[in-house]
């Protein structure tokens, strides 16, 4: 959770740097670049993991954001729960269904591609923990379903469907997924 306005800055700036380092401007709102709505869909859920942890005033921004956030997911079909992802999330394009539970813990610099699922292998299995390391990148349309832990530095192929743990620095791919080659 983002508690302080340095940690704030911290992720904000780091999902920026996913970005190329400048954020799309008006022309791409103009345009409607897809860029453009998801660069604001991850910078409204930042500003919902910040202000959820204040009280007073702090709630009139909560709900400013959180309806922004909300009518950004509706339209890009994005549902990343808050206090889910780590600074330097990338999602690349719109277009799939990308779903992050409100169970899962992802860490730094995660890129997920459209179709990215995060979720349970039982209906009622809401206490099962999905946990993704740091620099890890989802390819288009994997799913994953817990619990399972995925190490650091991992890259999962497109159309995969993982169930097993995943050890660091390997590339997997497949369904069920397997290790193809693991980098040392």
């Amino acid at each position: 959770m983002i508690n302080t306005k340095e940690e704030l800055k911290k992720y904000l700036c780091a999902d920026l740097k996913r970005f190329g380092g400048k954020a799309p401007g008006i022309k791409d709102r103009i345009l409607h670049n897809e860029q453009w709505y998801i660069y604001h869909y991850i910078r409204h859920l930042r500003y919902i993991e910040y202000h959820k942890e204040k009280g007073g005033w702090h709630k009139v921004a909560f709900l400013y954001h959180w309806v922004k956030y909300k009518h950004l997911g509706f339209k890009l079909h994005f549902t990343i729960y808050p206090g889910t992802c780590g600074p330097g999330l990338r999602v690349y394009h719109a277009g799939g269904f990308v779903h992050v539970g409100a169970n899962c813990r992802i860490g730094r610099n995660c890129t997920l591609l459209p179709g990215v699922v995060f979720g349970n292998k039982y209906e009622k299995a809401t206490e099962d923990a999905i946990t993704v390391g740091n620099n890890c990148y989802f390819g288009l349309n994997v799913a994953l379903f817990g619990p399972l832990k995925i190490g650091d530095n991992v890259t999962v192929g497109a159309n995969s469907v993982v169930t097993k743990d995943i050890p660091n620095n390997a590339v997997v791919a497949g369904a069920p997924a397997r290790v193809i080659r693991v980098i040392n």
